[in-house]
């Protein structure tokens, strides 16, 4: 293990995003930020401060990564310019602005580029819902990596590059790489960058670019939240002349060696032992940093110590030790009691800094109320742009989500705590909608964020909300110390509905249906005023164990809120139907389970058209369970004694698609060989209680002239209720009458 040089500094919190002195005085915002020389002659600029290079078109609108970027230096006095969707085989393209006098920023776009690009069975997508004319392949893959080698190659290293977005925010350590299925190192040494942002980046990037402009060198700033970066040195800690302050908390192995100990609590206080030891290694001079084992962290200094994690080569070769490093990293997401994480990559260190600081409501409507012109780069004519047309009528109202879903990287980028706009900054948002967004008609088409009723629910104590280490607030069951009360989401709900010239407003974003019966009233408004025939929610699956492995709600929660949302409906005079949707092949998820799940959706005459396979993202829990058939939401120990099942070939996942798909011609003939294996043919037939028919006399002769079966297109079942999951759209709205021919 390798033993910390000099130190730098330690992390502190970032000031507020409204202290500093605007760089250059007098900066107007520009009525687009500039893609071209023409543009930037316009303004009046011979060079840019700063240049951003995204994968994404270029929509100036707050639901555009690079657009909030952009605006956010823009109010700083910064001048930003855009590099959006080089083509990255032509070095050229990545000079059309010139050299910025600061940096260089670099993100892939609002999507890993990755996912953006792949199913989640690996097949190349042909569009791209973030490029004009939603033509797929206008970025590369690892778009992160591959813009910022490209900009070395053009500048070298005489200007710095930071990465950010999401793809560099799950990147920032050693994780698991779906495509390659392998693990991969942090994404800081593939791209040669010289720091990372991750989550939402407004402070540090504002604080970074401040002390750029006054003439610190980017390898001098170490003491940011929310970044990360190479070093061969650990920062100094301020105002300390003793070196040996550092307390390094070993977590790179699982058995200490020595005589076996009772263990202690998780992060307990070092004891008389280890302090003894201690001593007598600091009157030798033995090493620069106190090390003791991870078991013993809890009174360390949060200030003056750190987590050393396994390293790189460990992890790769040992699928204990990356399970373990996955649940030593979720505990480590807190900003109020988060340690830097520090992990060997080769020679050199990743030192990860603790997540940022989450931003006041003051300071998130400062972000949400720039000078958005709120639509596309002129440029682009009269191409559209799929992305753009979703959300172009919808409102951001918070960030942050506290569910913990094992399967979704949310927590891992934004983090757990709400940031949530004031009520008066959203308001005012649907108001410049309808007076300044093209084809506007009066229906705003959502209310919400990452999930839709997590509106200013936080926790009841700061002090616990800083000390709390739980991965979701909501599981196994719901916190005590949570507010669930929605009244301030009913009361915007409200205030909305009532300005002129608003006919409807929507709520598509997820809803959190088990939080959402913690007040009736909420449920009550949603569904009489902002469910148009359909609400989506997200069981996710009807089975324990798959359920236990995603950190979601029983099926008895599920039916709990269905009476709920059917009693209101029907209270209102309304037909509507809840649009459950559900994942395939998640980790924990056996045959059984799927089969079990697939009579559920029978039985309650549910016919999923169209489903999603699980997608290993990287960093996410459940991505961990895939990759090492370990379970980190317990601790990790070298004996795998409950391994997690994952359906990983190409056939499996299939079965389990399948699964979901029941009613599907197409999805029989692997379903009756399923079930003939499993010992349950008694399943195959025409009866309510059997899940299949039996082979017919035509698909016996397809077969066997090794031709694909194409049934007569059938209606099927009236009473089934046909439904898509919301990763595709969803069927035509029962409420909306048809128009008279």
């Amino acid at each position: 293990m390798q033993t910390p040089q000099t130190p730098l500094y330690v992390p502190q919190a970032a000031p507020q995003l409204n202290s500093y002195a605007p760089y250059r005085s007098g900066v107007k915002p520009a009525p687009f930020l500039p893609m071209s020389r023409k543009e930037m002659a316009k303004l009046g600029w011979d060079q840019c401060d700063v240049i951003i290079v995204c994968g994404d078109a270029y929509v100036d609108h707050p639901s555009f990564g690079m657009a909030v970027i952009g605006r956010t230096l823009e109010a700083q006095g910064f001048r930003v310019g855009l590099i959006c969707q080089p083509d990255w085989t032509d070095p050229n393209s990545f000079k059309v602005l010139g050299e910025p006098k600061l940096f260089f920023g670099v993100s892939a776009g609002n999507m890993d580029s990755l996912i953006n690009r792949y199913t989640a069975d690996r097949r190349i997508r042909h569009d791209d819902a973030y490029t004009p004319g939603n033509i797929g392949g206008k970025r590369p893959d690892r778009a992160v990596t591959v813009y910022t080698q490209k900009l070395r190659e053009a500048y070298k290293k005489q200007v710095p590059i930071i990465v950010g977005g999401i793809e560099a925010s799950l990147r920032r350590l050693s994780h698991y790489d779906y495509w390659q299925d392998r693990i991969r190192g942090s994404v800081l040494l593939d791209s040669t960058a010289d720091m990372l942002f991750y989550g939402n980046a407004e402070r540090a990037l504002i604080d970074v670019a401040h002390r750029l402009a006054a003439g610190e060198k980017i390898t001098e700033i170490q003491d940011v939240r929310g970044t990360a970066f190479l070093c061969k040195t650990l920062p100094k800690i301020e105002g300390s002349e003793d070196e040996k302050q550092w307390t390094e908390i070993d977590s790179t192995e699982l058995d200490q060696p020595g005589r076996t100990k009772a263990h202690l609590n998780p992060y307990q206080m070092i004891d008389e032992e280890e302090k003894k030891a201690q001593l007598e290694l600091k009157a030798d001079n033995a090493s620069v940093v106190q090390i003791v084992p991870h078991l013993q962290m809890r009174k360390t200094n949060p200030k003056t110590s750190y987590i050393r994690l396994p390293s790189l080569e460990q992890v790769k070769n040992d699928t204990a030790l990356y399970a373990h490093m996955d649940r030593v990293f979720h505990k480590e997401t807190n900003p109020g009691n988060a340690r830097p994480l520090v992990q060997a990559h080769g020679r050199n260190d990743i030192w990860v800094n603790p997540p940022p600081i989450p931003l006041s409501t003051n300071e998130l409507d400062s972000v949400f109320e720039h000078n958005y012109q709120r639509v596309p780069h002129p440029s682009y004519g009269k191409a559209k742009i799929p992305a753009y047309e979703m959300i172009r009528f919808s409102v951001n109202i918070m960030r942050g989500c506290f569910g913990g879903c094992t399967f979704c990287s949310i927590t891992e980028h934004e983090g757990r705590i709400i940031q949530s706009r004031s009520e008066k900054s959203i308001l005012t948002e649907i108001e410049n909608i309808r007076d300044k967004t093209p084809g506007f008609t009066g229906t705003i088409s959502d209310l919400g964020g990452p999930t839709a009723n997590m509106y200013r629910l936080n926790c009841k104590d700061k002090k616990i909300e800083e000390n709390c280490r739980r991965p979701s607030c909501v599981y196994p069951t719901i916190c005590s110390s949570l507010n669930t009360d929605h009244k301030h989401t009913t009361a915007l709900y409200r205030k909305a509905r009532d300005i002129e010239g608003v006919k409807h407003i929507a709520i598509a974003s997820g809803l959190r249906y088990d939080l959402a019966m913690e007040d009736p009233e909420y449920v009550k408004e949603l569904v009489t005023h902002h469910v148009g025939g359909y609400l989506k929610i997200a069981p996710e699956h009807s089975e324990e164990g798959p359920l236990s492995k995603m950190m979601k709600p029983g099926m008895d929660t599920y039916e709990k809120f269905k009476k709920l949302f059917e009693k209101y409906s029907k209270a209102a005079g309304k037909k509507q139907y809840l649009i459950p949707y559900f994942i395939s092949a998640h980790p924990g998820s056996t045959d059984k389970d799927m089969l079990n799940l697939a009579l559920w959706l029978k039985e309650n005459s549910f016919k999923i058209d169209q489903v999603q396979n699980f997608y290993p993202s990287p960093m996410a829990t459940a991505s961990t369970m895939y990759a090492t058939g370990r379970n980190p939401l317990k601790p990790v120990k070298a004996k795998n004694i409950d391994p997690v099942f994952a359906a990983k070939n190409k056939e499996q996942r299939a079965l389990h698609k399948a699964f979901l798909r029941y009613h599907d011609p197409e999805s029989w003939p692997l379903l009756r060989k399923a079930l003939t294996k499993m010992g349950k043919s008694h399943l195959i037939g025409r009866g309510a209680v059997h899940l299949v028919p039996p082979e017919t006399g035509r698909e016996k002769d397809a077969r066997r002239a090794n031709k694909k079966f194409v049934p007569k297109n059938n209606a099927g079942n009236k009473k089934s209720f046909h439904a898509k999951t919301q990763h595709t759209g969803l069927p035509k709205n029962p409420t909306k009458k048809k128009k008279p021919r």
